[in-house]
């Protein structure tokens, strides 16, 4: 049977991805602050903000079992307000979470992922990552950070039979949205930063399911060889595209007038 453990799996797309691996007969642990067990899932507390938690969760899993096959590093949160009017303290907590937390799980795994001289992991990042929201900034600036961590590690690890990849949802309709943490500071200032928050919540309100982000991430788990990033969403695959070839400056100014 093989093995599954993916941090963030209590709610939203976490959440759908353990269902799924589940019912197609793998072991889960999902690990998170918030979560609980069932028949075919394991939860094991876990601050990712935490070294200590991360190894202490893993330490739990290899009581359990003696391989993890694949690893799905999902947790994490959005804040969202003017870059100028954002509290240095919220800023550094966005990324210690969604960044730090992300290498703060990796670290926990790759000793026993070396050990089997195998395995895969699977980072939640976004398409923010590539084409940054305005009043979005550390949250776009936590996931371009895992992107450039996960293409480093896939070549110090290729040795080792580890494959790493990203996994960029498009906007998807989950809690996420009502869970971020809002700062109004300086809209008296930034007159648009309330209508682009609130067009950018609409938008992830009316996005894709939970589930069929489960189900890329199932691909990518079991593929033959997993690329090293991966787009959720046909039109965010194209946009992503389109800003490949189309100057950057262009680019902004269209994500300014869409925000504005």
């Amino acid at each position: 049977m093989n093995t599954l453990l993916i941090s963030g799996g209590s709610s939203g797309i976490g959440k759908a991805t353990a269902s799924l691996f589940a019912e197609r007969g793998w072991r889960v642990f999902e690990l998170s602050r918030h979560g609980a067990s069932d028949k075919t899932i394991t939860h094991i507390d876990c601050d990712v903000s935490s070294e200590k938690s991360c190894h202490q969760a893993v330490t739990q899993v290899l009581q359990q079992t003696d391989r993890i096959d694949v690893v799905i590093s999902n947790a994490g949160y959005g804040i969202s307000g003017a870059v100028e009017f954002t509290e240095i303290v919220e800023a550094q907590r966005q990324m210690d979470v969604n960044f730090m937390g992300a290498v703060r799980l990796t670290q926990a795994v790759l000793p026993q992922l070396r050990k089997q001289r195998a395995g895969r992991i699977i980072y939640t990042s976004s398409v923010a990552a590539i084409l940054a929201v305005p009043y979005q900034s550390f949250y776009s600036a936590s996931k371009a950070a895992i992107n450039a961590m996960a293409l480093a590690l896939a070549n110090e690890v290729r040795e080792f039979g580890i494959y790493v990849s990203v996994m960029m949802p498009g906007d998807v309709s989950t809690g996420f949205t009502d869970a971020r943490r809002k700062s109004s500071a300086g809209e008296e200032v930034y007159l648009g930063a309330d209508k682009a928050i609130k067009a950018m919540e609409r938008d992830e309100r009316g996005g894709m399911k939970p589930i069929q982000m489960a189900r890329l991430f199932y691909h990518i788990a079991t593929c033959h060889s997993p690329r090293p990033q991966y787009i959720g969403g046909f039109s965010y695959r194209v946009l992503c595209f389109l800003d490949r070839l189309l100057p950057k400056r262009f680019v902004n100014w269209i994500e300014y007038k869409v925000y504005s």
